[in-house]
């Protein structure tokens, strides 16, 4: 019998869950898959287990309860891993809806081994009209409002998933540990990067990953997401994770404070850019784009500063070794 289990976790959204839960209810899988919903409640304060208790008992063995105290999507992910009883892994999110055929084309293809995990589209649904300074083709776009559709040639993705619509088999969390828990929102951070550290972390060891167009998930373009101070702190903390993750570029000589030089002349050209654009929706890229390089340069420092700090204090080494692990 094949096992799937879909990990959502969750953190007061009761509106948007009960949608989620209910599309995710209307899945249709062939009856040789044994395959389960595991909402795992990152400690909300709302409705969020009435929600999915209710759920629970309108379809027994289908949905699971888990509560994970420790705050952290990363820890609420590696939680729900822990707690799947299904040989292939999938995750979704606590604000999309998925089509009724969505988890069986998204795994139909990882039951032989023949690939290592798959990602699926992930469409914005807009309703609204975006604002001048926003284009729905912007690249800057993609990332906060949730999109993904790689345009493959070929089956095979040369990067990540996203953790809207990705699977896994279970074995690769075995082989390659779980998500990064310095990754991934978590109280008073909104770093994210944890699902495609993960995706670009099979990669780099040679795994493969599939793309599935057919497997679709409709994500909500939020009202407050259109706002130019959601778009700014996004890539700010993007950039941050992009540090963390991959580091600055090799063989850099120069740094003052920790930080590359180069950092610094990237923010002050794409600063003048930003000042000197008339036409909205330049101005306001170029604006991201200085806000990308300061996240660059704060995350520069923050290690610095932090590695200095555990060169004077051995055990603080110590300590942030085992909380990444």
């Amino acid at each position: 019998m094949k096992k799937i289990s879909v990990v959502l976790c969750t953190y007061n959204r009761a509106q948007s869950l009960r949608d989620a839960l209910n599309s995710a209810a209307a899945l249709v899988l062939p009856d040789s898959v044994d395959w389960e919903i595991l909402v795992v409640d990152n400690n909300s304060s709302d409705q969020t287990r009435n929600v999915v208790e209710e759920f629970c008992g309108r379809y027994p063995n289908r949905f699971r309860y888990i509560f994970e105290s420790h705050q952290g999507k990363s820890r609420a992910l590696n939680a729900g891993i822990c707690e799947a009883r299904g040989h292939i892994v999938a995750f979704m999110d606590d604000d999309v809806t998925v089509d009724p055929d969505w988890l069986q084309n998204l795994t139909a293809g990882l039951h032989d081994g023949h690939w290592a995990g798959a990602g699926g589209r992930v469409v914005p649904e807009w309703t609204c009209s975006p604002p001048r300074w926003l284009s729905k083709e912007s690249p800057y776009a993609v990332g906060p409002l949730v999109a993904f559709d790689p345009k493959c040639q070929a089956p095979e993705l040369d990067e990540p998933p996203i953790g809207a619509n990705m699977a896994f088999r279970r074995e690769m969390f075995e082989k390659y540990g779980g998500f990064r828990p310095d990754l991934g929102p978590c109280p008073g951070s909104e770093i994210r990067g944890e699902d495609s550290e993960f995706g670009a972390r099979l990669l780099k060891h040679g795994e493969r990953l599939r793309y599935e167009p057919s497997a679709l998930i409709h994500h909500p373009v939020q009202q407050s997401r259109l706002e130019k101070g959601y778009f700014l702190t996004w890539w700010f903390d993007k950039a941050r994770s992009e540090i963390r993750v991959s580091g600055i570029e090799p063989g850099t000589k120069y740094f003052i404070a920790g930080v590359p030089l180069y950092l610094f002349r990237r923010l002050a050209v794409w600063t003048f850019r930003w000042l000197l654009a008339v036409e909205p929706g330049r101005r306001f890229s170029n604006k991201l784009s200085a806000w990308t390089n300061a996240g660059e340069i704060l995350e520069c420092f923050r290690q610095s500063a932090t590695t200095r700090k555990r060169a004077q204090n051995p055990a603080l080494e110590e300590g942030a070794r085992r909380a990444i692990s």
